[in-house]
């Protein structure tokens, strides 16, 4: 006996041991899921933050410069080591901006001086946009002399640098004249430029003048290359125009197809063709008591943007659009420097710009994303101009002879919440609209981030897959587990389960190359199926009930409907067999043509009905196994007092088992969502990947999963399109946790409300 409770006893212990074992495994397997969860989360958080970083400016050192003229322009070169100058008389100069020992140069030692313009015969100025870095300097002999900083980078080895991995770069400046070093004849008549606007596009240049005050002078320089020498003349055409007010400021498109004039509160805009003929296309009336006196015009990289300053410190933005009367220039936007600008800078190829103001802040803004970044007093406040480096590292700034430099962080300024989520006015759209447009293959590309079309197409995605998975999905669980016969539940049930297990890939493999095709050709015939295949169902079911009842009962409890079958494949068949003939008889042959011409639908062959069944036939798995399991555990007891208390199956179902299961049901359909926002490979293969924003079942969609494997190959590691597809990953994790929370709280509330059943 005692023997006896001395093993019971041990038995106990061990018991005692497994259990705590396996309670100890299961909380620290929780645990380590909740530590999961919360990494992927401040991961996300940590590589997405820096985008909405402000900028900052810090100086990094000051140094004087001895100038006896005033400074009409300053520049760097990429690598900000050495920065540029050009002198109102004429002179240029070179000088260092950082220190080099191997070149033996310290910050502010002048590198080379050169006159560029013979003193006395300057009359004007101008510079091209910053991405060709030339000059213009306009004579008082109606020529102009246009010059170039180049740079040329070397790694020499030294005696230091041999046999070790230390690298030495050498950049030598100089300055080149153009044209071969001949000025180019502006004015005919030998006028002076009083003020000059230049642009070029690597061949021809564009040059507009100012003689007197209100005479605008248009030259074109056409290049021309000689075939029998291979030498290239520029062959000038001349166009005069004369207006009725003095021109404050002039500009002209690096395209050599437009030249702007602003004249009080008024733009005119002219265009140039290519062999030079000038015509008025369009006046821009300024909104003086809005904006104030309009005071001077900046081009933006790719000169689609015309930024104009006015006296009260507002910069506002004009851009063509296309209208029922053609392209013309809009108001878009303004920015507030604070104060009057007494000098503005763009960067090179992003949409920001830099503005100083008369008491020496700096503002720093992006068009597109209508950011204010930055708004400062820089530590001089005589500040009289500025340059940015080519890659927006450095900021240069002149206040009398001493120049400051500045390091420069303004990584993302593309990014903005209302970039993301709100309507943006892209330069060349009719209106503002939700983008997304990442990539692109010119210099002046302007970035279009807005996050709505790939969410609406997650959601779209999503919906219309639940659309086809959630009745055919529950409809089998119920009748599985309700109705069926146990032999053939055994078949069944793990037949739909093992479903689950086939990779997406080949789904969306199959519905890409194999579906896709099929629906464009039968369409009438695949939404025939849609339609009679669920009528056909109730109809045999009502007629089934009016047979015999000797009859009904030969196939036995729970096997009718192994008729379904080949009903279900006959009317599968006869919609397809009637496809073409429906097709001829009612739309002409041509359906695809009858929904894009009389319905205004468009048809893509890879679209959200592909999309809907395909994903549909991955989620059906899901969410019939939860729910066939909800449903089956329903005590027996439940449905067999209902029945005996002389309710028939169908109202056991609807008002006892239904509801007792209603939890289960109830996530196994959270599950299906959950799985459908997150699929990636059948929407990558099975629709076009178009941002486009349209519930059209027959046009695609680009989800949020699936522009993330598309783009996240090509993107640029710390870059903004790189950091916004974690910003995608992040509201993708937020979608599905959201729907989680609440499906766990609306799954408990149902518990609480029929476990008591």
């Amino acid at each position: 006996m005692e023997s006896q409770t001395e093993q019971q006893l041990k038995a106990n212990q061990t018991r005692l041991i497994k259990d705590r074992l396996a309670r100890v495994g299961v909380t620290t397997g929780g645990v380590l899921v909740l530590v999961a969860l919360l990494l992927i989360f401040f991961y996300l958080l940590y590589v997405v933050q820096p985008i909405f970083e402000s900028a900052s400016v810090k100086p990094i050192h000051s140094f004087e410069i001895k100038a006896n003229d005033q400074t009409l322009a300053l520049g760097m070169e990429e690598q900000a080591e050495i920065g540029y100058r050009f002198g109102a008389s004429g002179q240029g100069e070179f000088f260092a901006l950082q220190d080099n020992k191997f070149a033996d140069r310290n910050t502010g030692d002048i590198i080379e001086q050169r006159m560029l313009v013979p003193e006395g015969q300057i009359t004007s100025f101008a510079r091209s946009l910053p991405v060709n870095q030339q000059f213009v300097y306009g004579l008082d002999n109606g020529e102009a002399i246009i010059v170039q900083p180049k740079f040329t980078v070397t790694f020499p080895e030294t005696a230091r640098t041999q046999g070790t991995r230390q690298v030495e770069r050498l950049i030598v400046p100089r300055f080149e004249t153009l044209n071969d070093e001949r000025p180019l004849q502006v004015d005919q008549q030998g006028r002076a430029l009083e003020q000059l606007a230049y642009a070029t596009d690597g061949e021809g240049m564009l040059m507009a003048a100012v003689t007197g005050a209100d005479t605008l002078l248009i030259t074109k320089f056409a290049a021309e290359q000689n075939f029998l020498t291979g030498e290239t003349s520029l062959t000038p055409k001349y166009e005069q125009r004369t207006l009725n007010a003095a021109i404050r400021d002039i500009a002209v498109t690096p395209d050599l197809n437009k030249v702007f004039a602003l004249i009080n509160n008024r733009i005119v805009v002219y265009a140039v063709s290519m062999s030079g003929t000038v015509s008025e296309s369009q006046v821009i009336t300024l909104n003086g008591r809005q904006f104030g006196q309009a005071q001077s015009l900046h081009l933006m990289p790719g000169a689609a943007t015309v930024l104009v300053t006015h006296e009260s410190g507002i910069i506002s933005q004009w851009f063509e659009v296309p209208t029922d009367e053609g392209r013309t220039f809009k108001y878009i936007r303004q920015f507030d420097a604070g104060g009057p600008i007494i000098d503005l800078e763009v960067e090179d190829y992003r949409r920001t710009f830099y503005a100083v103001t008369n008491d020496g802040k700096l503002n720093v803004f992006h068009t597109t994303s209508e950011a204010d970044l930055y708004h400062e007093a820089l530590p001089n406040l005589d500040t009289q101009m500025i340059t940015i480096d080519p890659r927006a590292n450095h900021l240069l700034a002149e206040a009398g002879n001493e120049l400051t430099l500045f390091k420069l962080n303004n990584e993302h300024p593309e990014v903005t919440w209302s970039g993301l989520w709100q309507q943006v006015w892209y330069e060349g759209y009719p209106e503002p609209s939700y983008t997304w447009q990442s990539t692109s293959g010119s210099d002046d590309f302007e970035p279009k981030f807005s996050l709505v079309p790939i969410s609406f197409g997650t959601i779209k995605a999503a919906l219309y897959a639940m659309l086809f998975a959630v009745p055919i999905g529950l409809a089998a669980a119920v009748y599985t587990a309700y109705f069926m016969s146990p032999s053939v539940r055994k078949v069944v049930k793990p037949t739909v389960e093992i479903m689950e297990a086939l990779p997406t890939v080949i789904l969306g493999f199959l519905a890409g190359l194999w579906l896709a095709p099929i629906i464009e050709a039968y369409l009438p015939g695949v939404l025939a199926v849609i339609i009679l295949t669920p009528l056909s169902i109730i109809g045999f079911a009502a007629l089934w009930q009016l047979l015999p009842s000797h009859i009904r009962t030969t196939l036995g409890e729970g096997r009718a409907s192994l008729i379904l079958v080949p009903l279900v494949l006959f009317v599968g068949w006869l919609s397809f067999s009637m496809s073409p003939w429906v097709e001829a008889q009612l739309f002409d042959g041509n359906v695809r043509g009858y929904l894009t011409n009389e319905l205004g639908v468009t048809f893509d062959q890879r679209n959200s009905l592909v999309v809907g069944i395909a994903m549909g036939f991955a989620v059906i798995p899901t969410i019939f196994s939860i729910a066939e399991d909800a449903v089956f555990s329903v005590p027996k007891h439940l449905s067999n007092g209902s029945l005996a208390l002389g309710a028939t199956p169908w109202q056991t179902l609807t008002k006892v088992v239904l509801l007792t299961a209603s939890p289960g049901i109830f996530s196994a359909v959270m599950m299906g969502l959950g799985r459908a926002v997150g699929e990636t490979m059948i929407v990558l293969m099975a629709t076009g990947n178009t941002p486009i924003m349209d519930w059209n079942i027959f046009e695609g969609m680009r989800t949020l999963s699936a522009n993330i494997a598309v783009e996240m190959p090509e993107s640029e590691v710390g870059s903004s399109h790189y950091r916004i597809l974690f910003l995608a990953a992040f509201v993708l994790f937020i979608f599905t946790f959201f729907f989680n929370t609440i499906a766990e709280f609306v799954r408990q509330r149902l518990r609480d409300k029929y476990s008591s059943m």
